[in-house]
């Protein structure tokens, strides 16, 4: 297990270095320009190349990413170019906005789509057919449109619940969670459905193997060979939706962050393409990129622990 997460950790290295250089050319080449957003509209062509000069955006593209890069190995991400404080404590101020989304709506979802999948792959008929309804919904039905709607009826309509913001855990843990049912509801739709769909087809195949018949010729409970046997061995096509799942949910935060107005690094994105903030950018994708690869890694992990063949392979 160790040499697999060395493995995959020395794999990371070369995909952040490539992933960022991808992030920086390709934003270099989208329209804006930083220093006339700092400047405003009113700006003289003289004063904006003076600050283009400042900033060193008239550089090449490969000097102004190797200049980065080496500011970055040594975890320095540099200074906005908006707002002019430090990147990386932007970030962290943010980061557990998102993180809070994201991992509240992989545990809902998860929860949620195992309980749905092995009711519906146990009782089968009318059950099974919603789910895949559910799915199919789920994944039809944009997160920012379904957002909306969540807003209108149990915010706006109902004042249920607020509508936007959000309150910090460590200061009202009630409120955190109130401020985060609507978002949380909105990120969580479409893993639920799929995560349901995975388990009910998984546990339907594994139930119905020779050994799982054998279990119950031998008189073994069906709870006991449902939780202990059954779960386990069908466990692994989940674990890898559940990985996909919370990276896709990931993306669905530039949205939803911006919907519920919450500052998170999804919504901090939004913004920071808007202005032409680069260096805020790229710092959002790296953070990014690294919670991919840590959650790829604990994927690989649980692989291993489910199945033993994994760990050989």
């Amino acid at each position: 297990m160790i040499r697999l997460a060395i493995r995959r950790l020395l794999l990371a290295v070369p995909l952040l270095l490539v992933v960022s250089l991808l992030t920086y050319v390709l934003t270099s080449l989208a329209p804006g320009n930083a220093a006339e957003t700092i400047l405003g509209s009113s700006a003289t062509p003289a004063a904006v190349a003076s600050l283009e000069r400042q900033l060193g955006l008239t550089d090449p593209v490969w000097v102004q990413y190797w200049h980065w890069l080496s500011k970055a190995l040594t975890g320095n991400l540099g200074t906005s170019l908006t707002s002019y404080q430090a990147v990386g404590a932007e970030l962290s101020a943010r980061l557990p906005v998102t993180l809070s989304l994201v991992i509240v709506g992989t545990l809902v979802s998860t929860a949620l789509g195992v309980s749905l999948g092995m009711v519906s792959a146990l009782r089968g008929g009318v059950v099974g057919r919603a789910i895949d309804a559910l799915a199919m919904l789920g994944f039809s039905v944009p997160n920012f449109w379904l957002g909306l709607v969540l807003v209108d009826l149990l915010a706006v309509k109902v004042h249920l619940l607020p509508a936007t913001g959000y309150v910090n855990i460590s200061q009202n843990p009630l409120e955190w969670a109130r401020f985060l049912v609507l978002p949380v509801a909105t990120l969580a739709a479409v893993g639920l459905t799929g995560i349901a769909k995975q388990t009910r087809d998984s546990l339907l195949e594994v139930m119905g193997r020779e050994f799982i018949t054998a279990l119950r010729a031998d008189g073994i409970a069906e709870w006991r060979i449902v939780l202990r046997h059954g779960l386990r061995n069908a466990a692994i096509p989940v674990v890898t939706s559940v990985g996909v799942f919370f990276i896709g949910m990931l993306g669905g935060t530039v949205l939803v962050e911006s919907v519920f107005v919450m500052p998170g690094l999804g919504s901090e994105a939004v913004s920071s393409a808007q202005s032409g903030d680069l260096t805020t950018l790229q710092g959002i994708v790296v953070v990014f990129c690294i919670i991919v690869v840590v959650v790829n890694l604990l994927v690989d992990l649980l692989y291993g622990w489910l199945d033993p063949r994994a760990r050989v392979s």
